[in-house]
């Protein structure tokens, strides 16, 4: 039997990714006039709160027009609540600059190793964790990745390469072609795991060529998603998770419990379903990482521990994903 590539998932008239990244929308009034909020600049933090507002457009098409609290909007909308100044919350909320090793290189836990490949994302969440970090002193992709594939080469018990940013997928298959070609020379590292956002907010990002590199990589493969809401998902969203599967990777999802957007059971409940009829398993729910700007999304952890609990009484026990936070210095994520 003659099986299609991934890349034949895919429609063949798809544009270019790199046009649709350049057309996001970056101006916060623009982005309220679109939805018709026009009425609702006057509310809008100067200069985006020191966070610049990026988002596709495909991704904009998604939000309900006229609903000031639609739940994608919420994500990407500077806030006046941003200026706040609330202890507790601060610029580096996990922890990540005590735990670089190297140029982009961050070694937190036993056996897996994380590179901040990129400094861009194709939208900038207004809760990110990484909203303050100093990417231009620690993108691991600059300089053919040398001082990062330097130092996976000198600790063998490194496993599994973890991609995060940024958003990975930013960068160019060339680019990433160049890491693929250091991993060959590394024979214990043996999965590849890539956290990524842009198959969900711009699905045309996994086209044939990254498909091509994809499918062809000697390693296993796991493609970590981020969607917080089943509005996120549509057709073309599901077929470059199809995509990907048929490429060989296991796909997993992590959200971020956010008030306002998905702390509600029946909410989370339908984005579980709506991730696994697209082939994709819940994996994490996360507490808020307390950065600065973000305190407005938290969701205390009695309620997120209900929210939770209320999940099991209506999915089955795969499809509940666990609810965890990331604590500075812990070995591993911790559970709640």
């Amino acid at each position: 039997m003659i099986t299609a590539s991934p890349a034949a998932r895919l429609s063949p008239a798809a544009p270019d990714w790199r046009e649709l990244w350049r057309d996001a929308i970056t101006d916060a009034g623009e982005l309220l006039q679109v939805l018709g909020l026009a009425h609702l600049s006057d509310r809008l933090p100067p200069g985006d709160a020191g966070f610049a507002l990026r988002v596709p457009r495909g991704f904009v098409a998604r939000m309900r027009p006229g609903d000031p609290r639609d739940p994608l909007l919420l994500q990407v909308l500077p806030q006046l609540a941003e200026l706040d100044r609330v202890p507790g919350f601060g610029a580096d909320a996990v922890g990540d600059l005590a735990s670089l090793e190297a140029r982009g290189v961050l070694h937190k836990y036993q056996g897996r190793a994380l590179l901040i490949a990129s400094g861009s994302c194709a939208v900038n969440c207004r809760y990110c964790f990484r909203r303050h970090f100093p990417y231009g002193d620690g993108i691991a992709a600059a300089g053919q990745w040398r001082q990062a594939l330097a130092h996976l080469q000198s600790d063998p018990t490194i496993s599994e390469l973890i991609l995060s940013g940024g958003d990975p997928l930013a960068l160019s298959n060339s680019k990433l072609e160049e890491l693929g070609r250091g991993l060959a020379e590394l024979p214990h590292v043996t999965r590849l795991r890539i956290h990524t956002r842009l198959p969900v907010v711009l699905p045309e990002r996994v086209d044939a060529a990254f498909l091509a590199w994809f499918d062809a990589l000697p390693l296993q493969k796991v493609v970590v998603l981020h969607a917080n809401h089943a509005n996120e998902f549509n057709p073309a969203v599901d077929a470059a998770c199809a995509a990907l599967r048929q490429a060989g990777a296991t796909l997993l999802n992590q959200s971020v419990l956010l008030r306002g957007i998905n702390d509600d059971t029946a909410t989370l409940a339908a984005l579980s379903e709506r991730l696994f009829a697209t082939g994709v398993l819940p994996y994490y729910l996360h507490q808020l990482d307390r950065v600065q700007g973000a305190a407005h999304f938290e969701v205390d952890d009695a309620r997120a521990l209900a929210l939770v609990e209320g999940m099991r009484g209506r999915l089955p026990g795969y499809l509940v994903p666990r609810l965890v936070r990331e604590v500075a210095g812990d070995a591993s994520k911790r559970p709640l």
